[in-house]
């Protein structure tokens, strides 16, 4: 099966259960006579169409990859099922990774042609409902490896800066109201 009749068969077993959104287009059917296959397929097409030329592709593709996630994330938290949490913890680390490279990539790959629907693709991809999507691919392939690689150096910099805040914290709580009294 190919990963288009994958996608296309969850959605259609999604559009089949009843929920929010089945609710929310029967209403709209009912209301237009318009079949909520069509509306669907019209939604999708306008979102793809304003994510390639739309003024707000960047919030758009920031809902994308935000919304649908903490949505399930918070689901996996409150499911007994462990592989969940372990599932949605990887996507996140993945787009804490991304959103950290996309901010000092961001004023160049900003000037690339239908660079936010690749931006959304990549997205979807990473929190795709299959076992080779994408924060699992990186996570294995690249975040893992350079953690496993480099995380004792790394704990030793948390740790001395952890040591060095609190230190500052205590000087400036001893310190503090002596010299607002001085003034």
């Amino acid at each position: 099966m190919g990963f288009l009749t994958y996608i296309k068969d969850r959605v259609q077993k999604f559009l089949n259960e009843k929920n929010f959104v089945t609710d929310l287009l029967a209403m709209l059917e009912e209301k237009t006579g318009i079949k909520s296959n069509y509306i669907v397929t019209g939604t999708l097409s306008i979102f793809g169409l304003y994510v390639l030329f739309g003024y707000g592709a960047t919030l758009l593709c920031s809902l994308v990859g935000f919304v649908y996630p903490a949505y399930y994330s918070i689901k996996a938290i409150e499911s007994t099922d462990k592989e969940d949490d372990t599932k949605w913890l990887t996507y996140w680390v993945v787009y804490g990774v991304f959103s950290v490279a996309e901010f000092f990539s961001d004023i160049f790959l900003y000037w690339f042609p239908f660079y936010y629907v690749g931006k959304c693709i990549f997205l979807l991809w990473c929190m795709a409902p299959f076992s080779w999507n994408g924060s699992q691919v990186i996570y294995t392939r690249i975040i893992r490896p350079l953690f496993l690689k480099h995380h004792t150096a790394v704990d030793e910099i948390v740790s001395d800066l952890s040591g060095k805040a609190i230190n500052a914290a205590e000087n400036l709580t001893k310190e503090g109201p002596t010299s607002v009294v001085s003034m």
